[in-house]
């Protein structure tokens, strides 16, 4: 009968001293990501060479919704404004500055504590192919600083290293 009791008591101690924290340290950090994010930096690497992502000076906004919703945008403070005024009278040159310029994103989305990733469960974006997929990012959460790199960036190739401030 001790033994049995021991048994129980051990079980119980593993479900509440290992299951639980764990779950409680997720639902910590999903917790810490919520909230509104400004972009300090993108940067993009590959072949050894990093490059501005989006331009000198990138503007973009990271909201994490409690409710496990997410939207991004990402965009070049430098695309020229249309000169006729009208997004859909574009010229050939100013509809690719604005693709090449801009990428936005949104859904729902995932942590995983132990793994430091977030994962995007995307329902649209401006780039058509993210669209009904899961992008994974590995995160670094610092204060009010969230850094994030995604290895499969839009363009294909190299990675994507993203530095986000809190907005307060």
């Amino acid at each position: 009968m001790n033994r049995m009791i021991s048994s129980v008591f051990t079980a119980s101690a593993l479900i509440f001293g290992v299951f639980l924290p764990r779950e409680k340290a997720v639902a910590e950090t999903a917790k810490d990501l919520v909230g509104t994010w400004t972009l300090v930096s993108i940067t993009r690497e590959q072949d050894g060479k990093k490059t501005d992502y989006f331009g000198p000076n990138p503007q973009g906004q990271l909201i994490f919704a409690p409710n496990g919703r997410f939207a991004t945008i990402f965009l070049r403070s430098d695309v020229p404004k249309f000169a006729s005024g009208n997004r859909e009278t574009g010229t050939p040159e100013e509809n690719k500055a604005a693709v090449q310029g801009g990428l936005a994103y949104f859904g729902t989305y995932s942590v995983s504590e132990v793994d430091k990733i977030i994962t995007y469960h995307i329902e649209g974006s401006t780039f058509p192919n993210w669209r009904g997929v899961d992008q994974k990012r590995l995160f670094i959460l610092s204060g009010d600083e969230l850094t994030t790199t995604n290895p499969t960036p839009s363009t294909g190739s190299g990675s994507a290293y993203s530095v986000w401030k809190r907005v307060k």
